[in-house]
């Protein structure tokens, strides 16, 4: 299974989020890095698999688009979130995917013909509109996107933990390619999101807090 580190960019810089809360995130530098610049940052951490939200450009009030490009250089793959509201929103670069969040995506997922959709997800909705997410993976089945991603934001920097009830759920209305982020707490989530059948887990706190391991997030896989 695939492991992808999570960061968060914000003002220019790597924040911690929790709960989705954006206005109280604020610049990580508790973590296993001294520094919140993103590209320094990643050089200490040295991930092989990124995820990157550009919570900016998500909430309309800039973007950090050249931070992005750089930091994908420095990865296998970095899966990209910036807000996209039409497929002319994709950035292209070097080893980079794009994210389509149900968040800004729109309500017609059948103009992306590219990218990772992510189901944002609160209390257990999707991000805008309140739709199950059953409903949006079965819809995303049938359209050509590379796979999708479980977003639960809600949960992200809670380290809840996570129900394998509702992962199994998940799994079974969606063939392809299916990551899950959002309160991966530590390894015993990740055991369960690998036997419960998911091909990769976004995970940013456990990490930090050294209850996921470095090595393996530098590997890029669980197993």
């Amino acid at each position: 299974m695939d492991l992808v580190l999570a960061i968060d960019l914000k003002g220019g810089r790597v924040v911690h989020g929790k709960r989705g809360e954006r206005s109280a995130y604020r610049p990580l530098t508790w973590g296993l890095s001294p520094t919140a610049e993103p590209v320094p940052y990643l050089e200490c951490i040295r991930p092989a698999l990124l995820y990157i939200a550009d919570l900016d450009r998500i909430t309309g009030v800039g973007c950090h688009d050249r931070e992005i490009q750089d930091c994908a250089r420095m990865v296998q793959r970095c899966y990209v979130d910036r807000g996209c509201r039409a497929p002319e929103d994709l950035l292209s670069g070097e080893n980079i995917v794009n994210v389509i969040g149900t968040e800004t995506a729109g309500g017609d997922l059948s103009r992306y013909t590219s990218g990772i959709l992510s189901l944002d997800i609160k209390d257990g909705r999707i991000i805008p509109g309140n739709q199950d997410p059953l409903d949006i993976l079965r819809e995303a089945a049938e359209l050509p996107f590379e796979g999708c991603l479980i977003l639960d934001l809600g949960a992200v920097g809670t380290e809840e933990g996570l129900s394998a009830e509702r992962l199994a759920g998940y799994r079974a209305a969606y063939p392809g390619y299916l990551l899950f982020g959002g309160g991966v707490a530590g390894e015993r989530d990740l055991d369960l999101l690998a036997a419960e059948g998911f091909d990769g887990a976004v995970v940013a706190t456990a990490v930090h807090r050294g209850i996921i391991s470095l090595d393996a997030v530098r590997r890029g896989t669980w197993s």
